[in-house]
């Protein structure tokens, strides 16, 4: 019979029984001898049963690996490659035993009982493994105990670090087609953003061409225009001069003339006029055969176009003289040019859908196209209209009243050059006649920027606006009488006073406005004529109003016309707008802040010239008190 836990019940009745004996003869003290006698006869039972147990315990004697390797008494935990994992364990203890196996990690269940004292294992795959024995025999001497701790490495291939090395590469594989696609995607972009800008520059390029070639035909303005709208408005202009030109005996030169050569003749006179019109501002209208139609104040109005447009008459007119007496001495035919001029109200405007033609309307057209078949031969003949605008510049002769067709009688006079006080040797211009052309430009200039900021400034700029700048330039322009200030310096401060404040109109900085304001000098002085020296002049006297710096007795006109204000009976309905314009901006947040500042303002200013000292309105005194009382 097997009992398959036979040691550990026997161990268990054998205490049990030592237990109680101890127990009974614990109480009985006279029968000590007996007790000691069995306790020596229990223990040596005892003994031999455990003895007996331990003889027959079995232990792994050996391991064959894969058939032809072994290793005798094992022990330890053994660790064997992916290529030697068919084992074989052998077991050495009495034939009387059976056994069961358990490789834990392997096997799913315990083996049946067998008496064979050996285990074989093939193809372990790699992992960590735990060999369990059970065993018992006949004389009921049974257990169970770990034989073996052992592990069988993974391939190679399978192991942690091929697996890191896996991951790694599989990485570098994915970083190297992420590379190589971006870098192709970077090449393909490349490709096609040149291509786009090759593209783009040939329809810049033809697009200036187109523009360039519209602005040949159209004012500029129009052009835009058209471009952006596909049509152009008609405008009616008020204040205009129109020139006539004609070659006088044109069709009988036609009729004797190659037309090759005409027509190179003809070219070479109007690519002229072109270049004297363009240099004056002036704009080309039209050519019909051998006449040549231009007008000055259009498409910009000003009011110096009468006289711009007599001298670009002059000076075609000393073209074609010079042309004549050339010809006279080659003994070729001359051409000679007769000029009409006449200024008033016209309308222009694109006429057409396909071939667009810019040209003017009106009476003044007309008229002036009188004045050049009413006049002479190598003679500029303009209206008397005209003429009330130009004799303080050109000296005319006066033809009276001369028969118009379609008209009666109108004043004639032909213009015989410049007046001597306004010419130098050469009959040309002289910087007096400039100056006194600039004059009147001023007025020009102060229209363009107060329509600027009527017209482009922000709404919030309840100070710094146009009616400011009116008044500056009027503080300007009487301070300047006042101060006997000459010309040309007056012409650079009237500008300094008028451009001082055009850097709010762009609304980009306010904070920084100057540099606005002399970047608008920049941009517009060059346009109506004025020089170089000019520019930089007006410039200066505005760097040196922001920077309160005065030098000059410029310098001194501008401070005192630019804070005329603080001496005006208005200056707290000013100080107002003035907060409420730069609390908007987040210039200041506090009323008794804004008024501590004026406040400190009118201590701290003094007018410099007596002038304007004597045109303050209201006394130091009453102005603090009244801003002080305003904040109560």
């Amino acid at each position: 019979m097997i009992f398959p836990f036979g040691r550990s019940l026997l161990s268990i009745t054998f205490d049990n029984i030592y237990f109680c004996v101890d127990m009974f003869f614990r109480m009985n003290l006279k029968i000590k001898s007996i007790y000691l006698l069995l306790t020596i006869i229990l223990v040596s039972v005892s003994n031999i049963y455990a003895a007996s147990d331990q003889d027959n315990e079995p232990i792994l004697s050996r391991i064959v690996i894969n058939g032809d390797s072994v290793i005798n008494s094992p022990s330890g935990e053994l660790v064997f490659s992916n290529k030697r994992n068919n084992l074989v364990f052998e077991l050495s203890s009495s034939d009387t035993l059976v056994y069961q196996y358990y490789l834990d990690g392997f096997d799913n269940k315990w083996t049946e009982w067998t008496r064979y004292g050996f285990k074989e294992y093939t193809n372990l795959p790699a992992g960590k493994y735990n060999l369990r024995v059970r065993y018992t025999d006949e004389q009921s001497s049974a257990g169970e105990l770990s034989v073996l701790v052992f592990k069988v490495l993974p391939r190679w291939y399978s192991s942690i670090v091929a697996i890191i090395l896996y991951i790694l590469l599989a990485a570098l594989v994915i970083w190297f087609l992420y590379a190589t696609l971006r870098l192709r995607f970077a090449r393909t972009q490349h490709m096609l953003e040149q291509i786009i800008n090759k593209r783009t520059e040939d329809l810049i390029i033809e697009k200036e061409k187109t523009e360039n070639l519209l602005a040949n035909v159209l004012p500029k303005n129009t052009a835009s225009e058209i471009m952006e709208k596909g049509k152009a408005t008609k405008i009616k202009y008020n204040f205009v001069t129109v020139l006539f030109s004609d070659i006088q005996g044109f069709t009988k030169i036609a009729e004797e003339t190659n037309p090759e050569i005409l027509i190179d003749e003809l070219d070479k006179f109007f690519f002229h006029f072109d270049s004297v019109v363009e240099r004056y501002g002036i704009e080309k209208i039209k050519t019909i055969g051998d006449a040549y139609m231009c007008a000055g104040g259009i498409p910009e109005k000003n009011r110096t176009n009468p006289v711009e447009v007599i001298l670009a008459a002059l000076e075609m007119q000393d073209y074609m003289s010079k042309l004549k007496e050339t010809s006279e001495v080659a003994g070729m035919k001359f051409w000679d040019i007769r000029i009409g001029i006449h200024t008033g109200t016209i309308i222009a405007g694109v006429v057409g859908h396909k071939k667009l033609s810019y040209d003017i309307w009106g009476d003044t057209v007309n008229t002036a196209s009188r004045m050049e078949s009413s006049g002479e031969p190598g003679k500029i003949n303009i209206s008397g209209t005209t003429y009330e605008f130009v004799k303080d510049f050109f000296i005319c002769e006066h033809r009276g009243k001369m028969p118009v067709k379609y008209k009666g009688e109108l004043e004639m006079y032909f213009v015989n050059g410049i007046v001597p006080e306004l010419r130098d040797e050469n009959g040309r211009p002289n910087k007096k006649f400039t100056l006194k052309v600039q004059l009147i430009k001023l007025q020009d200039i102060e229209e363009l920027i107060t329509r600027m900021f009527d017209n482009e400034a922000p709404p919030n700029l309840y100070f710094h606006n146009s009616s400011l700048v009116k008044s500056i330039s009027n503080q300007v322009e009487l301070l300047s009488n006042s101060e006997q200030l000459s010309e040309e310096e007056f012409i650079k401060l009237k500008l300094a006073s008028v451009f001082l404040f055009s850097g709010y109109i762009s609304d980009y900085d306010y904070d920084n406005p100057m540099r606005a304001s002399l970047l608008a000098v920049d941009e517009i002085l060059p346009k109506y004529g004025f020089d170089q020296a000019t520019t930089e002049g007006v410039k200066e006297l505005i760097q040196n109003s922001y920077n309160n710096v005065q030098i000059t007795a410029s310098d001194n006109i501008l401070h005192d016309a630019r804070y005329d204000y603080l001496g005006r009976v208005d200056f707290l309905k000013l100080s107002e707008k003035l907060f409420k314009e730069e609390a908007e901006y987040g210039r200041i947040h506090e009323r008794k802040q804004w008024i501590e500042i004026q406040r400190q303002l009118l201590i701290d200013h003094e007018f410099i010239t007596n002038t304007a000292k004597l045109l303050r309105s209201i006394p130091l005194e009453d102005q603090i008190s009244s801003l002080v009382g305003s904040a109560l």
